[in-house]
């Protein structure tokens, strides 16, 4: 009889403690939206929890603004255009080519997959400057789709070493059975394999695509005037006015929202990825 309660208790327990890990997580971003709704004289008279007391003093203004702001808005939708096609081309690339490592056969397969294991150890900064040179003298450098197609070529590694390893964990069987049903490579990779990479393909896609939104090194140095993400244009507007915490405040609540809202669309496959990693 004791054996129950004591099951409850500890589960009341881990409940209230993922609770408060995930009140912690989110303060800074609550701060964030509070402080972006607050005119730039109260955040610099009192702290943003003071909105909690007194929410007369929240209003929308520095959103109207910042909406009115052509550079930040154009640096939104850049970083949509970045982040987006750098997302799709990856997990594209990488499922056809995890497939192909995991279960073609085609000579010097083993020795192509340890060249691409290796290139996960090779820095993104050892390849900055090279490549810089390589865009300037093919006409992509300080456009987006230079900027698109070094977070590609960087981000396929990993993508192919981790869809490869997990399309290997599916049974040979079900493969050869499918075969023997007269199915041909493209049609048991669309309607076999990828459905049941789904997890992992989830996985992949919400990684690459935090790493590129959130990505400002690469776009800072890739990206001009007329191309650059919000990153790069919040770091330039802290450049010119420093703590003008009205511009800011909100530009970096804007960047921070769509990160969370595609990791909580996607949580439920993401979860599911991480668990079938973890019993395979």
């Amino acid at each position: 009889m004791t054996a129950r309660p004591a099951k409850w208790l500890s589960r009341g327990v881990i409940q209230v403690f993922l609770l408060v890990i995930g009140l912690v997580w989110l303060t800074p971003a609550a701060g964030l939206f509070l402080s972006s709704l607050r005119t730039e004289e109260a955040n610099a008279s009192s702290g943003w929890w003071t909105a909690l007391t007194a929410p007369g003093q929240l209003s929308l203004d520095n959103y109207t603004a910042l909406l009115k702001d052509s550079g930040i808005t154009q640096a939104f939708w850049n970083t949509v255009l970045i982040s987006v096609p750098t997302t799709v081309a990856v997990v594209v690339i990488a499922a056809l080519a995890g497939y192909a490592f995991a279960w073609l056969e085609f000579p010097g397969r083993d020795w192509i997959f340890l060249l691409v294991v290796a290139m996960l150890v090779v820095p993104v900064q050892i390849g900055l400057l090279p490549v810089a040179k390589l865009f300037g003298a093919l006409g992509l450098f300080g456009s987006i789709p230079g900027v698109v197609l070094f977070h590609t070529a960087y981000g396929l590694p990993f993508a192919i070493f981790l869809l490869r390893n997990y399309f290997a964990e599916i049974p040979k069987e079900m493969l050869e059975a499918a075969r023997m049903d007269g199915g041909g490579e493209w049609r048991i990779f669309s309607q076999l394999v990828l459905p049941l990479g789904r997890p992992a393909i989830a996985s992949l896609a919400i990684f690459q695509f935090l790493w590129v939104w959130n990505d400002m090194l690469v776009a800072l140095l890739f990206a001009d005037n007329e191309s650059q993400p919000l990153t790069v244009a919040l770091q330039s507007q802290m450049r010119q006015f420093g703590s003008n915490i009205g511009v800011l405040a909100p530009g970096a609540f804007l960047s921070l929202i769509v990160p969370l809202v595609v990791f909580f669309a996607f949580q439920r496959h993401f979860v599911q990825g991480i668990m079938a990693g973890s019993v395979k």
